[in-house]
């Protein structure tokens, strides 16, 4: 199995006043976020881990170098990386639509190890990771379930439901359905929707599949953040860190 992570957005929401590096070269503890998935990913038997750069693309080519892990990450470049993210997973779309089972990742997420475990070991062809313990607002990506049925996955949901989660940003697809998401993030494309987030297209065909398609693992009760905004960072310092460091890989 294979891994693709996005890592090339500018992180406008974490500093708007000065430059920054990208976000998956945040540190805590003394180890970047990349340092940190390369190990978790090698740990659990990934085979490769393809990264989607763009904004100082160089600044984690050299993180890569650094960590001596040539061998096991290659990145690849997208130009229109000021786009929506789903311009950047288009760009890799040969790497994520393989053939083959996939780890779709967001780079900019701290997290317990055993996170990306439930993904390498669940027994859903194509599965989510839902927390229920989340804060409500517009700015969490949300999962919706009915009936033991993935319903939904965007900020703002809609229609009725059991259960409600918000999603790590981690993802497992079968190469049927990464081919049908590649798809879409090219038909959003080709309308000129060109902010359009790549979530967007996991949406698509999330609704449009038969019920069963779609799984998902509950994670409620394990650490993880997603860094948009200053408050963010300290939160990752001060309350997953701890949790994080406090669990041998």
């Amino acid at each position: 199995m294979k891994a693709v992570m996005l890592a090339a957005g500018i992180g406008n929401r974490l500093s708007k006043d000065k430059p920054e590096p990208p976000k998956v070269l945040l540190r805590f503890a003394g180890k970047t976020l990349l340092e940190r998935h390369i190990a978790n990913l090698r740990h659990y038997g990934i085979e490769e881990l393809v990264i989607g750069v763009g904004y100082e693309a160089d600044m984690i080519a050299a993180e890569v170098a650094r960590l001596g892990a040539g061998g096991f990450v290659r990145t690849v470049h997208n130009p229109h990386f000021r786009d929506g993210s789903g311009i950047t997973l288009a760009s890799i779309g040969a790497e994520f639509a393989c053939g083959r089972d996939v780890l779709l990742m967001d780079g900019d997420v701290l997290y317990e190890p055993d996170i990306l475990g439930r993904l390498v070991r669940t027994a859903h062809r194509n599965c989510f990771l839902l927390d229920r313990d989340f804060e409500p607002g517009d700015e969490p990506v949300k999962l919706c379930v009915r009936g033991g049925e993935l319903v939904d996955f965007h900020k703002k949901v809609q229609g009725q439901f059991d259960l409600m989660g918000e999603s790590v940003g981690f993802f497992r697809f079968a190469a049927d359905v990464s081919r049908d998401i590649l798809q879409r993030c090219q038909y959003h494309i080709e309308k000129n929707e060109r902010a359009l987030w790549y979530e967007e297209s996991i949406r698509d065909v999330l609704l449009a599949r038969p019920p069963g398609t779609f799984g998902y693992e509950d994670v409620t009760g394990l650490s993880w953040i997603e860094i948009d905004f200053p408050e963010d960072v300290k939160r990752a310092e001060l309350e997953i860190l701890p949790q994080v460091e406090g669990v041998r890989v």
